[in-house]
């Protein structure tokens, strides 16, 4: 789990980045969470964006992939989720 300190220092690392997922009417699946594990292990810090024909809710979507990839979820706000997954081979990001 993140403390609010991190949380806060990753929300300001991200603040610049672009979404480079979006969660459509299909929802979340298996190949979106390998996709997405990948990703974090590249990147360590993702936004993904929720589509307005999503069913679920943003919240919900952020819980799916947290428990799906294992990473912890920094913020969701509107329908952007932010999402940090320590990488095991790449690391780029310091915690405070």
């Amino acid at each position: 789990m993140l403390t609010g300190k991190q949380k806060r220092f990753l929300r300001a690392k991200a603040h610049h980045l672009s979404p480079i997922f979006q969660v459509g009417k299909a929802g979340v699946n298996e190949n979106m969470i390998k996709q997405l594990n990948d990703a974090l292990e590249a990147r360590e810090l993702l936004k993904i964006s929720v589509l307005q024909n999503c069913e679920e809710d943003t919240s919900t979507v952020a819980e799916m992939i947290a428990e799906g990839t294992g990473a912890d979820i920094a913020q969701t706000i509107g329908k952007t989720i932010v999402l940090y997954k320590e990488s095991k081979e790449n690391k780029q990001i310091t915690l405070p």
